[in-house]
């Protein structure tokens, strides 16, 4: 599909972009034509902010710029020139519980990973395992009991080897847990989500939700999405994404991102 058009050009003041399913292809790549697009926003004022499940050291990393402003963690952690904007963290108690009943879960394949501002920390060590958490933890220890784990808690991660809106989903809800991918599922304080951490973003910086464009293609960027006026669920999305954003934006695997942002704001 062809990205919209939109006449006038909106005044986009702030940008905030998913990142599996949505700026990454399939194969976790970020696409060439990104990165002369990140600074042509640069120069307009434009800021982009990554948002994603993933660790910020990890983001930090992936982008290399101090200037983004930062979503980590589905939204408990905000982190703009490595100052932390906003935080919505995990009691250690309720990190413990949940670290329990995945012990207990023997009948599923689980993997579970304590996230604190400081590092993530694994119990599980098997290489099988780690080839999942890595990629999105480059502050990653193998402790060997996630219960004695002291840092401020910003969520649990599971990963879950089979299906998670199947196994380790209903396991956990009574954690009120978040389905965030097809294996995984996150374990947050009940007020944090990417739409709580994107409108601390528009009140310290000033932007409104008139002025945010955001995309998403998964249950954790429903709140995003609800947060921004141009709120874009990519084609390839879950059906109930896509109830909630206003506008498609051609799927992960073509660029959609990229080329959506270039056509409404008459870059293309």
């Amino acid at each position: 599909m062809e990205p919209l058009v939109f006449d006038p050009v909106p005044d986009i003041r702030l940008i905030a972009v998913d990142m599996d399913g949505s700026l990454l292809d399939d194969e976790k790549r970020i696409h060439d034509d990104f990165w002369p697009l990140l600074d042509e926003l640069d120069r307009r004022g434009i800021r982009l902010c990554p948002a994603s499940g993933r660790q910020y050291a990890t983001l930090r990393r992936q982008f290399g710029r101090d200037e983004l402003v930062y979503i980590a963690e589905n939204g408990s952690y905000v982190v703009q020139h490595d100052e932390e904007i906003s935080s919505d963290g995990l009691s250690l108690a309720a990190a413990r519980a949940a670290v329990e009943v995945v012990r207990a879960a023997t009948h599923l394949d689980l993997g579970t990973v304590v996230c604190g501002k400081r590092s993530a920390y694994v119990e599980r060590s098997d290489a099988a395992f780690l080839d999942q958490a890595t990629p999105y933890y480059a502050r990653l220890a193998v402790v060997d009991d996630l219960t004695a784990v002291q840092d401020d808690v910003l969520k649990v991660a599971v990963y879950d080897f089979g299906s998670a809106a199947t196994g380790a989903g209903p396991l956990l809800q009574p954690f009120d847990a978040l389905v965030s991918g097809e294996h995984w599922v996150d374990v947050m304080s009940p007020t944090a989500d990417k739409g709580h951490a994107l409108r601390a973003v528009q009140d310290a910086l000033g932007i409104t939700a008139e002025q945010t464009m955001a995309f998403g293609d998964y249950f954790n960027d429903i709140g995003m999405l609800d947060a921004a006026f141009y709120s874009f669920a990519m084609d390839n999305a879950h059906p109930d994404v896509r109830a909630h954003a206003r506008f498609v934006a051609p799927a992960n695997t073509e660029n959609g991102v990229v080329r959506t942002i270039s056509s409404v704001l008459g870059l293309a």
